[in-house]
């Protein structure tokens, strides 16, 4: 969907949100033809014209100041996560998205750094949510059904906002999977409307919308969030219930890449859950050693009779 459109109906949906009631207005004896503010009494609370806001949000105009954008912001009562998109959206390009067609990669150092947090659960995301590397214990945690090589080939490459709509074994992982979902579409929207050209972007919401209608019926919403911090709750099929904190790390250099790193509650229940599942990627990893090992030395007396 064209910028223009977006921000129409970002306003619109603001809009709506609102009654004269909620802004100090009285409101008109007629019934509404539509609910919400009417664009005149949004105008009138923003201090600017009717038809420079009508030319704003039909998308015919380009050249709305920051002061303008800003007042418009304050009378619908947009939050600071509200206000970004609504600048993002009104003046599209600001931010160039590198390899929007091209795959990315995380860099060695990013890879070398989740290494070596061995006992923390990490990985490193693009702007896109497509999982560019995980550690061991990052890959068990999450999708441990997946082949942990899956990140290193961009055709295979999870996508933790597709595999969150799409995939059964994400509906069962997150015990709170409507909050869980509401927040991905909301930090999707923001990425979408910083992001606007970029194709790969647009695609993933064009393939959710079409086979999840859960997410559809999101996105149409135009519900705005962004969130570096916070808590989750899964249910691992392995280890049973844990809470988790979590902590976003962006990368410098490498626009919307970031690490993502899970912790557990000194002492707690989901800290001995962590350590169990550590465990058990040790004795995976123990495992597949030796069988390499014995592959080799199987392969060497065939080679030497």
């Amino acid at each position: 969907m064209p910028p223009a459109s977006e921000l129409g109906n970002f306003l619109k949906n603001r809009r709506a949100a609102l009654l004269p009631e909620d802004v100090g207005l009285v409101p008109y004896g007629d019934r509404r033809r539509v609910p919400g503010l009417r664009r005149e009494e949004l105008c009138m609370l923003a201090g600017v014209s009717v038809t420079h806001y009508t030319r704003l949000e039909q998308g015919r105009s380009n050249s709305a100041s920051q002061e303008v954008l800003n007042a418009i912001a304050q009378a619908l009562r947009l939050d600071e996560d509200e206000t970004a998109h609504l600048m993002n959206l009104a003046a599209p390009g600001r931010c160039v998205a590198p390899g929007s067609l091209c795959p990315e990669h995380a860099s060695s150092s990013a890879r070398q750094l989740i290494n070596a947090m061995a006992d923390v659960p990490a990985l490193v995301l693009d702007r896109r949510n497509d999982v560019l590397a995980w550690n061991p214990l990052g890959h068990a945690l999450l999708a441990g059904h997946l082949d942990f090589d899956s990140v290193d080939a961009p055709e295979r490459r999870p996508n933790l906002t597709r595999l969150l709509f799409l995939d059964e074994h994400f509906h069962e992982l997150y015990t709170d999977w409507a909050e869980e979902a509401a927040l991905a579409v909301a930090s999707l929207r923001l990425t979408a409307g910083r992001y606007p050209d970029d194709r790969r972007l647009a695609e993933l919401i064009g393939q959710l919308t079409m086979q999840s209608p859960a997410f559809a019926e999101r996105w149409t919403r135009h519900p705005v969030r962004t969130c570096t911090s916070g808590t989750k709750r899964l249910h691992h099929p392995t280890v049973g219930t844990m809470e988790l904190a979590f902590e976003t790390l962006q990368i410098p250099g490498s626009p919307g890449q970031r690490i993502i790193a899970y912790s557990a509650e000194p002492g707690s229940a989901s800290e001995g859950a962590l350590r169990l599942l550590g465990g058990a990627v040790a004795d995976t990893a123990a495992r597949h050693k030796r069988d390499n090992a014995r592959g080799q030395r199987d392969g060497q007396a065939q080679a030497h009779p």
